[in-house]
């Protein structure tokens, strides 16, 4: 059997050792942002998204080796097995290709050929085949076929005998696996994917119209594309097929079965084979390169969706102050809810500035009285409906303050879904839905990552056809996502919530809740030793957690840094040579950089953790997410009526795919930036030039308000 590490490492091009020491590693449960991070010295400092190749490879070929053993082990009871057959099987490494291999020993439901053998006409099957060879001694077929003749058994006639030997030998040859892999891969650099509009759906009536009269080489079609044309089939508005030279796929066959040049053995096998490649090989092969480009293109969807939602995840903080969430609303009125420094909800109101004169000036000073009361320091505006309203409203508000708050029109996508969910209403029992939006879209604006995952990923409104693609593995990817998001930044230990506790490195949900209850009951953690007087948090747990949780105002200040407590000694030993108090050691950046590594080199402590432990000390306790910045929209631009082409604008990239990025500019509607439009030069990649949260700089270069489509461009003026 396969030797899956080495495989893996010549697959990969990475030293076989630090493959084995990686998947020791994650075998034995630690987690890929623990190993990437803390166990550099035994892995050749591989970084996350190599360890995570590495593991996916690895169960994929796990699964591969289970699946070989099944196989020999069902075809060995048939006394089929082969050690040609055998030797094939145990040097493949693709699944499509191990099917195939065991395609002709599988257990089947009736078929036309088991039919036709359990009326005896498997002899004249083999003799056809026989006369299928430049030497045979050449028989008529037909006269052989008069022997099997038994209307007891359903064979009536010589027709009704060849068509059951056709029948046996059609299998064989639709089951051939180098056959079956040779027509694939035709269909997959050879074919076009070809789709037009049903006749019922009238021109300009759906989203599909560029597919009316669509087609595309198999192995150019882009992922968006593919995944539209499958949501077309299935919605009933389109028709796919799957065009190529039918006569070139025959030819193919002949050439490969045909071995007489005798005039009746060679019309009978040209027949079997039209009939082995129409009726057995042809549906079935398209629906394997269609599912084979099915999920490419999801794999490369998620990607992009994984780049967005990483983005977005370390969207650049506002900061933990005095806060203002405000879901706005016409009719319903704006929810206000004010949040501390901490994120805690402390009051909530709601303002009704649309519906008269007098309830716009009582919202004002209501607004006002708000801001001076908890000394507001940033006000976070929903996007959605009547949110340039207020936005325009509250500029009006504040323009009157000396000090005036920081406003930011937040992207509200998932607040609704969070607002409903069990977590919000754990969280929050006594209090409206729409209050409950009002703090989620505050807290957004205060830390985006330790709000937005309460939130469902795929609700937060950063990926393409997410509901098309492969949802057990967007689920696992998105996990992935955010598991890494969190453990980049760390986590306050004592103002994380539960749920973003759950992705903390090695954090069970049972561990995180009881963590959660430990701090209510006890009050804040004053150490990263304290955590293991929680229930269930044990030392395995702790080694996995504990570098990746911050206490801020601890006693030893390397609680609040990323260096893990099992190197504490090392920076210790580094203090006293500086001759520095460890509770000073966030003092002295300026000096650090200047310590000799090997000094403090030992058999668990080598360079690459100790570049880490110096690069943490310079900037002790830093947020490794960029610096804040938020987009001013235009005034008096509300609506996609107001906008007209040529227009420059401000706006924030909501969402990127891989035919361009949408971009927010006030109007309710998203514009896009086509790849064409990203910038002055040939963009291969939209995520090389723009990524989610990003605020640009776009000009107006359409505006169809019926279709609600707004075309923009980043490039200069030509």
């Amino acid at each position: 059997m396969l030797e899956i590490d080495r495989y893996i490492s010549q697959e990969l091009n990475i030293n076989p050792k630090n493959i084995k020491n990686a998947l020791k590693l994650l075998s034995e449960g630690a987690t890929i942002p623990f190993v990437a991070r803390y166990r550099k010295e035994y892995t050749g400092s591989l970084d996350e998204t190599q360890l995570r190749n590495i593991w996916d490879r690895f169960t994929y070929l796990q699964e591969l080796e289970e699946r070989k053993k099944v196989i020999l082990k069902a075809i060995a009871e048939t006394g089929k097995l082969t050690e040609e057959l055998k030797e094939k099987i145990e040097s493949c490494l693709q699944k499509t290709e191990l099917e195939d291999l065991y395609l002709p020993y599988k257990p089947k439901r009736r078929t036309r050929a088991t039919i036709a053998r359990e009326k005896g006409l498997e002899p004249l099957a083999e003799f056809i085949e026989s006369q299928n060879h430049p030497q045979a001694k050449i028989r008529s077929i037909e006269q052989e076929a008069v022997k099997y003749i038994a209307e007891e058994k359903g064979v009536k006639n010589i027709e009704d005998a060849i068509q059951g030997a056709s029948d046996i030998l059609a299998e064989a040859v639709a089951e051939k696996a180098e056959s079956r892999a040779y027509i694939r891969e035709y269909f997959l650099n050879s074919g076009c994917f070809t789709s037009k509009i049903k006749d019922d759906c009238p021109e300009g009536t759906t989203k599909f119209e560029m597919y009316r009269n669509f087609r595309v080489n198999v192995k150019d079609i882009a992922p968006h594309n593919i995944l539209a044309l499958l949501r077309g089939e299935t919605e009933g508005v389109l028709s796919l097929e799957l065009d190529f030279d039918r006569e070139f796929v025959l030819s193919y066959l002949a050439d490969s079965e045909i071995h007489t040049r005798v005039k009746e053995v060679r019309i009978f096998y040209q027949e079997m084979l039209k009939d082995a490649f129409n009726r057995l090989m042809k549906n079935s092969l398209i629906n394997e390169v269609r599912t084979q480009k099915k999920a490419e293109a999801d794999i490369e969807s998620i990607k992009t969706f994984e780049t967005n939602l990483r983005e977005l995840l370390l969207s650049p903080p506002g900061g933990m102050k005095p806060t203002l969430g405000i879901d706005p609303g016409f009719r319903t009125g704006c929810k206000v809810a004010v949040l501390d420094e901490t994120g805690k909800f402390l009051e909530y109101q709601a303002i009704f500035p649309y519906q008269s004169v007098i309830k716009k000036q009582q919202a004002s000073i209501t607004i006002q009285e708000l801001i001076q009361k908890y000394k507001i320091e940033l006000i976070a505006i929903g996007n959605g409906t009547a949110g340039r309203e207020t936005d325009e409203f509250i500029t009006e508000v504040i323009s009157t303050l000396e000090e005036k708050p920081i406003k930011v029109m937040v992207n509200e996508s998932g607040a609704s879904i969070y607002s409903a969910s069990k977590v919000a209403i754990e969280e929050f029992p006594d209090l409206d839905i729409t209050v409950r939006g009002a703090i989620s879209i505050g807290r957004r604006l205060q830390d985006p990552l330790a709000e937005l995952v309460k939130i469902e990923p795929k609700s937060i409104g950063v990926g393409q056809y997410q509901h098309d693609v492969d949802q057990k593995l967007l689920k696992k990817k998105l996990d992935e996502t955010v598991e890494s998001s969190v453990n980049y930044v760390g986590v306050d230990l004592n103002t994380a919530s539960k749920e973003l506790l759950i992705f903390v490195s090695g954090m069970s949900s049972t561990v995180a809740k009881n963590l959660v209850k430990y701090r209510n009951e006890n009050g804040a953690f004053k150490s990263r030793q304290e955590i293991l007087q929680v229930s269930k948090l044990g030392a395995k747990t702790f080694e996995l957690c504990a570098g990746f949780l911050r206490i801020r105002g601890s006693e030893n200040p390397l609680d609040n840094t990323a260096v893990h407590p099992e190197s504490y000694f090392v920076v210790e030993a580094i203090a006293q040579d500086l001759g520095v108090p460890i509770n000073q050691i966030n003092q002295i950046s300026n000096r650090i950089k200047y310590v000799d590594l090997k000094k403090y080199v030992t058999d668990k402590v080598g360079e690459p953790t100790l570049k880490d432990i110096i690069s943490e000390l310079e900037k002790p306790g830093r947020d490794p997410r960029a610096e804040f910045k938020y987009a001013t929209f235009k005034e008096g631009i509300k609506e996609i009526r107001d906008l007209e082409v040529g227009m420059e604008l401000e706006g924030i990239v909501t969402n990127v795919a891989n035919f361009g990025a949408f971009v927010d500019v006030g109007v309710h509607q998203d514009g896009l930036v086509h790849i064409s439009q990203l910038a002055d030069y040939f963009v291969k990649d939209p995520k090389r030039v723009v990524k989610v949260g990003q605020v640009v700089k776009v000009r107006v270069l359409e505006v169809n308000e019926k279709l609600k489509r707004i075309g923009l461009s980043m490039r200069n003026r030509e």
